[in-house]
């Protein structure tokens, strides 16, 4: 073997290896069309996406609130009260079936927040890879981080702010969801749920 051999050869098998999250990403969005959730079960970290959807609602609710200047006590009673809200909502987005809800189009809408009604929702395409192309851009869109964790856009051709992120991460040989990264716009929409009861009694 030739010695520049070697090089090609380890740059095809990692361009091999960005490759297989892609497949389990194809299966899932397959899963999630189907309304699959007992798939989407077995490939989910449950306790890994519910500590990120706690930490996302929870600084949602801080945000609403705003940030009150003075007493630390203060700041840190907000900031257990958004924890407290959050947990409860938390724990209503990861079931397997609303997990399938979010990914579908990014958007909750067994939650009933602020202005679900309002609006056709068919401009977000969410997680849906039609073919190869499709797939493609999928690809050209993520962020590898290291060998065992990938970040992808969804949708991919939509601007960051509408676009929700998910994390794939290598666990043995399987690619598992341990993130779903919201939109600004959900985010707003969690706060202005939480916020009316977030503080009542705040001076």
């Amino acid at each position: 073997m030739r010695w520049w051999s070697i090089p090609i050869a380890l740059a095809l098998a990692w361009f091999a290896f960005t490759l297989t999250p892609f497949w389990a990403l194809y299966d899932l969005a397959r899963a999630v069309q189907a309304g699959d959730a007992a798939y989407v079960e077995r490939h989910v970290n449950v306790r890994t996406l519910r500590l990120s959807l706690i930490r996302q609602t929870a600084a949602a609710a801080r945000g609403a609130e705003g940030s009150p200047a003075g007493d630390p006590r203060d700041r840190q009673r907000i900031s257990d009260a958004a924890v407290a809200l959050a947990i409860p909502l938390a724990e209503t987005l990861v079931t397997p079936r609303t997990v399938v809800d979010l990914l579908d189009d990014g958007w909750p809408q067994s939650l009933d927040l602020p202005g679900s009604e309002a609006g056709d929702r068919k401009d977000r395409p969410g997680l849906r890879i039609e073919g190869l192309s499709r797939l493609l851009a999928f690809y050209l869109a993520s962020e590898m981080r290291g060998f065992r964790t990938v970040v992808i856009g969804v949708p991919p051709d939509l601007p960051r702010a509408r676009q929700f992120r998910i994390r794939l991460r290598l666990r043995g040989w399987t690619w598992r969801l341990v993130d779903i990264e919201l939109t600004e716009e959900l985010r707003d929409r969690i706060a202005q749920k939480l916020a009316p009861t977030a503080f009542k009694g705040k001076p």
